[in-house]
């Protein structure tokens, strides 16, 4: 693992660190395979049960490094740029292969793959002072790391067109209105309530989270009749757990239930129809 890329573990929470923040997080090196083989650690472990990524200092991700791009152009580099598109497609293809949750954390720039790092997490929170841009187009380039898959199914294809055609900046504001975030908090709030998160989907019943991971990436593809049969067949699987045996426990004994090895003090469970 480089230095470029910071992991720590705690109580069940794996949160990944782009730390390159002097370039603003800007990915370079074996940044892309470094946080492919973070996601793979994820994957394995039996005790993480959500993920965090984030990045040092004040921004997100810049996206790819420019000036490693111009050294590329120099030397002929295509081949070399090919093999860092694939890292690329890698990190892409672990979230959303990850039957946990992915939560990215956003503050200041999340820009080019940075945007589309974020766009490919389950859920996002950002910092009121984030900012995100489509900024391949600024450079001569094409979006990459599923921009064009996350967006278009986020926006508009009139509003994707903009931002891929034109690379402005939107604040964190506009974001969360064209729902391409969740939540927008301030600064100062962002570690605190990125950790409340975590937690609440720490404790959260893991089959029942996976499954309907799963389910929410494949409805874009599938008839209502295969989602009917992936709801009875998810269903069934999460109705043999513990987690669901000591869920319906907790209902009728009127108390917050305590699923998977992660106990938390949760707020009261409400009653649904």
């Amino acid at each position: 693992m480089s230095d470029f890329i910071n992991i720590t573990e705690a109580a069940g929470i794996l949160t990944i660190t782009l730390n390159r923040p002097e370039k603003l997080n800007a990915l370079a090196g074996h940044m892309r395979r470094d946080l492919a083989e973070a996601l793979d650690r994820a994957t394995r472990s039996e005790e993480v049960r959500v993920i965090v990524l984030k990045g040092e200092g004040k921004a997100f991700c810049a996206g790819g490094d420019v000036e490693v791009m111009a050294d590329l152009m120099k030397r002929d580099g295509a081949n070399e740029f090919g093999r860092m598109l694939g890292a690329g497609r890698r990190v892409v293809t672990a979230i959303r292969e990850l039957t946990k949750p992915v939560v990215a954390s956003i503050s200041g720039a999340a820009a080019g793959a940075g945007f589309n790092l974020a766009l490919a997490c389950d859920i996002r929170i950002a910092a009121a002072s984030a900012r995100f841009s489509q900024s391949f187009v600024k450079v001569g380039l094409h979006p990459d790391w599923g921009g064009t898959y996350f967006l278009p199914r986020i926006v508009p294809p009139n509003i994707a067109c903009e931002m891929f055609f034109l690379g402005d900046a939107i604040d964190a504001q506009e974001a969360k209105r064209l729902n391409l975030i969740n939540r927008v908090v301030p600064d100062d709030e962002l570690e605190m309530e990125t950790q409340k998160l975590a937690e609440r989907l720490r404790a959260a019943p893991a089959a029942a989270i996976a499954a309907a991971k799963q389910a929410v990436y494949m409805s874009d593809k599938a008839e209502l009749s295969q989602m009917l049969q992936y709801e009875t067949e998810a269903q069934l699987e999460c109705f043999k757990t513990a987690d669901a045996r000591e869920g319906v426990r907790a209902f009728l004994e009127r108390r917050a239930p305590r699923f998977g090895a992660h106990a938390a003090t949760q707020p009261g469970v409400e009653q649904e129809g």
